[in-house]
C-alpha cells in the first residue's frame, strides 16, 4: 500500500530549485521527489558500501597509489625560486 511523506520547513531556495528541476524534466515536484526517494532507497548506505568495498581483494599497496597520483599530477612546481 502506498505511503505518504510530508516534508516541512524546506528553505525557499531548495523548493525553488525543486520546482526548476521538475519543470526542466516536465514532471511535478511530487513526482520528482518520488523518483529521487526511490533512488535513495535503492542505494546502499555509506557503511554498507564501505564494508562491501573493504572485502574486495587488492594487490595494490599505498606506495603504488601515491606513485600513480604523482605521475598523473606531473612535476611539482618550483616554488620560491
Amino acid at each position: 500500500m502506498p505511503k505518504t511523506v510530508q516534508i516541512r520547513d524546506l528553505d525557499d531556495e531548495v523548493y525553488a530549485a525543486l520546482v526548476r528541476r521538475a519543470s526542466q524534466e516536465e514532471i511535478s515536484v511530487p513526482e520528482l521527489l518520488r523518483r529521487e526517494a526511490g533512488r535513495l532507497a535503492r542505494r546502499p548506505s555509506l557503511g554498507d558500501w564501505l564494508a562491501r568495498t573493504r572485502r574486495r581483494p587488492t594487490s595494490i599497496d599505498s606506495f603504488e597509489v601515491i606513485e600513480a597520483l604523482d605521475e598523473a599530477r606531473g612535476a611539482w612546481p618550483d616554488v620560491g625560486r
